[in-house]
């Protein structure tokens, strides 16, 4: 009879440790590292898109360093509009906080009077609830504010050093891409820049698709508050479909603007309820449906890696790694395209099944 099974030594089986190593080694690099590569990183997105922009400006007589500080303070400036708006939605909250205010004390006294009459819980059990939740809502205000302080100030460090990077990637690109070519063989080198021209390609129409599931949704989340009559809906649809950028928190976030409004007009709960359900609905599709076929058509790569890829990403480079590892994933797609000895990850990778 004849044995089939793995010998510890075999070819397969130490391919597949070294594998796993450099895996491993990669992982705890990209982790620890974190500080350094995502502002890179992002840096990078950033100049890839802006590249075609920047070379159309600059065979148009335009000096390079000009056109990269064109190109790019549009875009700051498309990011920091972005910014005043959701901040003036933000203060028009507050504005109406007052309203908000008296109806939750309203809504709070029923609900109290109902647990005392449908339950028996007094008033003195109700008012010791109220203080542990209260307490320890103190301490989770105390961490969430802590780490919100921490978060601005970093955000404020990458709102200078991203933009700066860019600008030296893009007037840099030539000298980058000069020392990529020497790095390999001469035989090599076309197949690098077709990879390079490719990767630009792969990053363009990364942010294509992104604006694709922002498109969707933002319609399928006006559509829904148009259809429940609540006011602004375009407005708050198109926020919201923004915030879903941020896992989870984004939709909570982008829902408090229409429930405020929704509250404050008709003063019934089912319009909240109501606005609560379309958004979960819309945050299932944009999460398992739009976001995987929209961005997994753009490069080529199938949905479940693109998944596996935002999953990752998260666990290493947190919310920036949710956005950055699903590109990189297609551009070592296009790599493996251009190896033959990469052929059978080209082939996971993809999405043709035969």
């Amino acid at each position: 009879m004849t044995n089939t099974s793995i010998q510890p030594n075999s070819p397969f089986v130490r391919s597949s440790r070294t594998f796993l190593q450099y895996v491993v080694y990669a992982s705890f690099i990209l982790y620890f590292g974190r500080d350094l590569f995502v502002p890179l990183a992002m840096a990078a997105l950033i100049s890839f898109v802006l590249h075609p922009i920047c070379s159309w400006m600059e065979r148009r007589g335009i000096g390079r360093m000009t056109a990269i500080i064109i190109g790019v303070s549009v875009l700051m400036l498309v990011f920091l509009s972005l910014v005043a708006l959701l901040a003036k939605q933000f203060f028009d909250f507050v504005n109406e906080w007052p309203t908000l205010q008296t109806k939750l004390v309203a809504s709070l006294q029923q609900l109290s009077d109902f647990m005392v009459n449908a339950y028996g819980i007094s008033r003195e059990q109700q008012g010791r609830w109220m203080m542990q939740a209260t307490d320890q809502t103190a301490g989770n205000l105390f961490t969430i504010f802590q780490k919100a302080v921490s978060f601005s100030a970093v955000s404020v460090v990458m709102l200078i050093l991203i933009p700066i990077y860019s600008i030296l990637i893009l007037y840099y690109r030539h000298l980058w891409a000069e020392v990529l070519y020497r790095i390999f063989p001469e035989e090599k080198q076309e197949d690098i820049k077709e990879i390079l021209s490719l990767s630009i390609t792969t990053y363009y129409n990364f942010i294509k698709g992104m604006g694709l599931v922002y498109l969707i949704v933002g319609i399928l989340n006006s559509v829904g508050l148009l259809l429940l009559g609540v006011p602004h809906a375009i407005l708050f649809g198109l926020i919201a479909s923004i915030l879903t950028f941020i896992p989870y928190v984004g939709i909570m976030v982008g829902a408090l603007l229409p429930i405020t409004m929704a509250w404050a007009t008709y003063d019934s709960i089912w319009y909240p309820v109501g606005i609560v359900a379309i958004f979960t609905f819309v945050q299932y599709l944009e999460a398992n449906v739009i976001f995987p076929w929209a961005v997994s058509n753009r490069l080529n790569v199938n949905t479940m890696v693109v998944l596996i890829a935002i999953f990752v990403g998260g666990l290493l480079w947190g919310l920036a790694g949710m956005i950055l590892f699903v590109p990189f994933v297609g551009i070592i797609k296009l790599i493996a395209d251009h190896n033959p000895n990469l052929k059978t990850l080209a082939m996971a990778l993809g999405t043709q099944s035969r």
